[in-house]
């Protein structure tokens, strides 16, 4: 049987997941500030701690993405290549070593749940809007100072986070928070339910022919709503650091495996 994820058939193309490397290209705001780092110890497993610099530091990511796989075949249909997503990032050690951490995301289409699941991403479907810049018209922001950008991020009808952002300058890099290596979780309970995992490791995992593009930086507002079913309300902001509209491309081949529970 072949194919990198489900449903695995004898020649792999039903797969909802084409086998990497996977390309991106993007555009991307990134809105950083600060909360209790009390919240994200709370949301740090066992074997995880804190950053020793600036530990309450957050990144919210709204991010515009094309993607595809090795033959490009994705990119002439884009219903396969397209999609957005919002996800937040915190810093953390491991084993002696700073990584970044991806701690809630939501993408609006099933092969990015899955390929980021694959990942150790704790992916959930959502709907993200986010203004597109324009070069010619009114109806959008210029890359430029005083161009302005709305965000927001819904699920289960409920808005979850909505943010502003304004340009002021142009900038050297997106921030801080998100500029290292992921170290993340990766999580299947066991089938008797019993509270066992079949599934429990920590990964790490880093891009290669990375590719920055335009970076501003800017002025910016962020809000997150009450949910039946979220938690962000626990790490909202409580001092905004700086803002970001960037473009970036990267690809990615594999991951690594740091840690791996042995279960019974």
């Amino acid at each position: 049987m072949k194919g990198l994820f489900y449903p695995r058939t004898a020649t792999g193309k039903a797969s909802i997941v084409p086998p990497p490397p996977w390309h991106y290209s993007g555009e991307l705001i990134t809105l950083e500030y600060r909360t209790d780092p009390a919240a994200i110890a709370a949301l740090l497993p066992d074997g995880f701690d804190l950053a020793d610099e600036d530990p309450g530091a957050v990144a919210a990511i709204w991010a515009d993405w094309a993607s595809c796989s090795d033959d490009f075949n994705e990119v002439l249909d884009p219903v396969r290549c397209l999609y957005k997503e919002m996800f937040i990032v915190v810093r953390c050690r491991f084993q002696g070593k700073t990584y970044s951490r991806c701690v809630y995301i939501w993408v609006d289409k099933e092969f990015a749940v899955l390929r980021g699941q694959h990942q150790g991403y704790p992916k959930k479907l959502g709907s993200i809007q986010m203004s597109r810049p324009v070069s010619v018209g009114k109806a959008g922001p210029r890359l430029a100072p005083g161009g302005t950008f709305g965000m927001t991020l819904a699920a289960h009808d409920r808005r979850l986070a909505d943010g502003r952002f304004m340009i002021t300058g142009r900038a050297a890099s997106p921030g801080f928070v998100n500029g290292h290596p992921m170290a993340h979780s990766r999580w299947m309970p066991a089938i008797e339910t019993d509270g066992r995992d079949s599934l429990d490791e920590v990964v790490t995992m880093s891009g290669y022919d990375v590719d920055f593009g335009r970076c501003f930086t800017g002025d910016f507002e962020l809000a997150y709503h009450e949910s039946p079913v979220e938690e962000l309300l626990s790490i909202q902001p409580r001092e905004l650091i700086a803002g970001y509209w960037h473009e970036v491309g990267v690809s990615w081949r594999a991951g690594t495996t740091l840690a791996r529970n042995n279960l019974a």
